[in-house]
C-alpha cells in the first residue's frame, strides 16, 4: 500500500523533540456563522461529513510536541495542512501547507476550518507526561482547554476527529500485564488525567451528537530522528543517540522497568488504518494499541549485539520512576486486531537494526557532504 511504504519517508520529515513549529502567512476572512456547539440545544445532534472513496479528506494537524505528516502523495499535497505556533522548519515548511494555529484561540481555530474546508482534524498538541508536571497550569491550559476548543469545532463542522491517548491514561490501581481497553482509570499525572478526560469527552461527543471521534492509546514511540521531548519513555530513544555519539548511556529508570513500546512506522499506519476503518467495525472509539514490551535492560542487551563496547549505567529519576511504574506494563490491544485488523511489524530487534540503519546512512550522508 503506498500510504504505507511512504510512511518512514514521511516521519523523518516532521518529527522533532521541541516543538519546531510556526507559522505562515495568512489572511482569513471573517464569516457570521450562526450556529455554535457552545450553544447546543437539548435536541442537537451533529454528523460527520461522509465522501466517497475516490475522494480525499482535507485534513488538519495541530502540532505541538509531535508532529505527523499523513503521505501527500496518497492525500494531495494541498489537502494535509499542518499548523501550529511556531516556525516549522524550512524542509516542512517547503512539503506543503504550513499555517499559524493556536488551539487556545477558539475563533482562529474555527476559521481555519471553515476556510481550508476540513473534514478530517487530528489534534496532536499536548505536554508530554514530565514537561506537564513541571508546568500543570500550562498543560492544563494547553490538553483540557485546547480539546474543548477542538471538540467543539470539530462537532459543528461534522468532522472527523482523531485525539492519540497514551499509556499515561493509566495509574497505579490499573491491571498492568496485560492492561486491557476498559479497565479503573486513576492516572497519578496532569498528562495521564487530561487523556483520560480526552477520551471520555470525545466517547461523550460521539454519543450525544454524532461526532466522528477515534482515538488510541500510544505506547512510548521510538522515531530516529526524534529527539527526547520531555516523555518517561525518552530513554528508548536517547540511548540510540548516546551509544552513537559517545558509546555511553545513563538510564533515569531502573534496569527492569517494562514499558510498551512501538517504532514510529507502526504508530503512523495504526493512526492512519483506525482513521480510515469503515465506521461499523468500530466497537469502540478508543483503542489501546501496542507492538513490544521491553526494560532499559532488554534493550541494552540487544543494541549490544551490534555494539559490545556500549556501557550503560543507571541514575533513577524519582519523578520519572514513579510515572513508569503507574503505567501498564503491556498492552492488550486484541481489540484493535479483531475489529480492523491492526497488526504490528517491529518487534524490539527490527526496531535496534532500524534505528541503527538509520544513523549509519546518517553519519555516511554528513562524510559526503
Amino acid at each position: 500500500m503506498p500510504v504505507i511504504r511512504s510512511l518512514s519517508r514521511v516521519a523523518k520529515q516532521v518529527l522533532s523533540s521541541s516543538p519546531a513549529c510556526g507559522c505562515q502567512p495568512l489572511a482569513i476572512a471573517v464569516r457570521n456563522i450562526s450556529f455554535s456547539p457552545r450553544q447546543v440545544t437539548s435536541d442537537a445532534s451533529f454528523h460527520s461529513v461522509s465522501f466517497s472513496e475516490t475522494d480525499h479528506p482535507k485534513v488538519l494537524i495541530t502540532v505541538l510536541t509531535m508532529g505527523l505528516f499523513f503521505d501527500r502523495k496518497r492525500f494531495g499535497k494541498n489537502n494535509v495542512i499542518l499548523s501550529d505556533i511556531r516556525k516549522p522548519p524550512s524542509n516542512v515548511f517547503h512539503s506543503g501547507p504550513f499555517i499559524y494555529s493556536d488551539i487556545l484561540d477558539y475563533k482562529n481555530l474555527r476559521e481555519i476550518v471553515v476556510n481550508n474546508r476540513i473534514t478530517w482534524l487530528v489534534h496532536y498538541s499536548a505536554l508530554l507526561s514530565a514537561v506537564g508536571e513541571a508546568n500543570v497550569a500550562l498543560a492544563r491550559s494547553v490538553n483540557i482547554t485546547g480539546l474543548h476548543n477542538i471538540l467543539d469545532i470539530a462537532a459543528e463542522h461534522g468532522l472527523r476527529l482523531f485525539v492519540p491517548s497514551t499509556i499515561g491514561a493509566f495509574g497505579p490501581t490499573s491491571p498492568r500485564d496485560p492492561t486491557p481497553d476498559l479497565c479503573l482509570q486513576r492516572p497519578r499525572t496532569i498528562y495521564g488525567v487530561s487523556k483520560v478526560h480526552a477520551e471520555l469527552m470525545g466517547e461523550y461527543y460521539h454519543h450525544r451528537y454524532g461526532l466522528d471521534f477515534r482515538c488510541l492509546r500510544y505506547p512510548g514511540i521510538i522515531s530516529a530522528d526524534t529527539m527526547p521531548g520531555g516523555g518517561t519513555t525518552d530513554y528508548a530513544v536517547q540511548i540510540f543517540h548516546d551509544a552513537i555519539k559517545s558509546g555511553k548511556f545513563e538510564c533515569n529508570l531502573r534496569p527492569d522497568t517494562r514499558l510498551p513500546m512501538m517504532y514510529i512506522d507502526d504508530c503512523l499506519r495504526a493512526t492512519l488504518e483506525v482513521m480510515e476503518a469503515p465506521t461499523d467495525t468500530l466497537s469502540m472509539r478508543t483503542y489501546n494499541i501496542n507492538a513490544m514490551s521491553f526494560t532499559p535492560e532488554e534493550l541494552t542487551l540487544e543494541l549490544q549485539k551490534h555494539m559490545p563496547e556500549l556501557e550503560v549505567t543507571y541514575d533513577v529519576d524519582p519523578v520519572r520512576q514513579a510515572i513508569a511504574d503507574s503505567w501498564p506494563m503491556n498492552f492488550d490491544d486484541s481489540n484493535a486486531r479483531n475489529n480492523w485488523g491492526w497488526k504490528h511489524d517491529y518487534d524490539l530487534p527490527e526496531l535496534v537494526q532500524t534505528m541503527l540503519n538509520f544513523f549509519a546512512a546518517e553519519r555516511h550522508m554528513a562524510q559526503i557532504n
